[in-house]
């Protein structure tokens, strides 16, 4: 019998076949942290390690509140900083680089067949290279820093098949959210997500990004798509040679838990409604909704096609009066390449306010936290009361393209609507 992606590599690493349920000891390629390294170092010290088992494995990237909003902020940071002095590790980015899930990617450390863990849930966005990347706790996270290893059970396969040609303006934002609303929050729980399809093969690098990314957001342990030549020349641009990795793929005989089939052609413009990541809702549904804030970025939507589309939108347009536009570069190198193809302009001279790469306003740290009876529309990838720093306030997932109309217009809305 085949194997599914997940039990061929996890069977790699064991040096034998094992099935869905088998419980195994590996060591992760690396484990990812970002600012909750002061609280995972607090447990690494608490558990009476002094020295990092392998000084190759984390992988540190101050994000979430940079720069610091409080002097609780900074401290953290400071630790962080004098952990990694103290034991000469050498990945790490500090606050200004980036999005985490963003920084690994550019920095080529996703490959396909590499095995990260992360404390944070969209770790799984590097599947989309054909890893097997997962969230983990902190105290995990303490214990690979000790130990350079940690124990994982396999986890049953789920296939989503999609075929078909898209709509014009329909993202891939728009296909995840329509699987959400299909299969609901707990759909794919503890499963490794396999998506494939012809839609999947003729989608770009950067909206695979996007579909992993949310793969947690339909319960999954992690997403995975099968590499192609799109991934290769993005690594071989990075300075990352073919044969530095392996690729795996599942057998065409491997048999799957569900396998869930779906016509792109099919899908509108889908919007997340408050509260929840799979109450989903036709934007056509909810255009009487006014909008008081708009998050175009983030490490979901936060890339330079996903700007660029939002900048197709806001081009010669204005951000609609009592609204407020946040643009969040999900890195400091597509901040950059947004200076230089001027859609940094487009957004500041339509009303919008620019942020420096980070995850302030995501998940309601500063930079965009709302207040009581707000309702803001965002790009990010969870809209649970609170997420934004209110927990009266209302959040609506969206496209970048249904987030810019939204600016434009100050209620939820389409380009179709600007177009009309």
């Amino acid at each position: 019998m085949g194997q599914t992606f997940v039990e061929k590599i996890f069977s790699k690493r064991a040096g034998r076949a094992v099935v869905p349920g088998t419980i195994l000891t590996v060591k992760p390629d690396y484990v990812l942290t970002h600012d909750n390294s002061a609280a995972i170092y607090k447990t690494f010290t608490g558990m009476g390690a002094t020295k990092v088992f392998d000084k190759n494995q984390p992988l540190i990237v101050l994000d979430h509140i940079v720069p610091a909003s409080s002097e609780k902020a900074a401290i953290n940071h400071k630790t962080v900083r004098e952990f990694v002095a103290d034991q000469q590790l050498p990945h790490f980015y500090d606050g200004g680089r980036g999005i985490c899930h963003q920084v690994v990617v550019e920095e080529g450390f996703a490959r396909p067949g590499s095995l990260i863990v992360g404390s944070d849930s969209h770790t799984t966005t590097y599947g989309a290279l054909g890893a097997f990347s997962t969230g983990i706790g902190r105290s995990e996270a303490a214990g690979i820093w000790a130990l350079g290893e940690i124990w994982l059970k396999v986890p049953e396969s789920m296939k989503i098949v999609l075929n078909g040609i898209p709509k014009k303006h329909i993202l891939s934002k728009d296909v995840l959210l329509h699987i959400a609303g299909k299969i609901k929050a707990d759909g794919a729980l503890y499963r490794s997500i396999e998506f494939s399809g012809s839609y999947i093969e003729n989608l770009s690098f950067e909206q695979r990004l996007t579909l992993t990314n949310m793969a947690i957001e339909l319960g999954a342990k992690n997403g995975y798509i099968a590499p192609d030549e799109k991934v290769f020349s993005y690594l071989e641009e990075r300075g990352v040679a073919r044969d530095a990795y392996e690729a795996l793929y599942p057998d065409s005989d491997a048999e799957y838990a569900e396998v869930v089939e779906i016509d792109v052609a099919t899908i509108e413009y889908e919007v997340a409604a408050p509260h929840t990541v799979d109450n989903v809702k036709n934007a056509s549904t909810l255009k009487d909704i006014s909008v008081n804030q708009v998050l175009i970025g983030t490490c979901t939507n936060g890339r330079i096609e996903d700007l660029r589309q939002a900048a197709e939108i806001l081009a010669d347009k204005k951000v609609a009066h009592g609204t407020r536009l946040l643009i969040l570069p999900a890195s400091n190198e597509v901040y950059l390449q947004a200076m230089d193809e001027g859609l940094l302009k487009i957004f500041i001279k339509a009303g919008a306010l620019v942020l420096n790469s980070g995850c302030g306003p995501c998940l309601g740290a500063h930079q965009g936290v709302m207040a009581p009876g707000e309702v803001t529309v965002s790009t990010a990838n969870r809209n649970f009361k609170g997420r934004m720093g209110c927990n009266t306030a209302d959040i609506y997932l969206a496209s970048p393209y249904v987030a810019a109309a939204t600016a434009v217009v100050g209620r939820i809305a389409t380009p179709d609507d600007l177009e009309g």
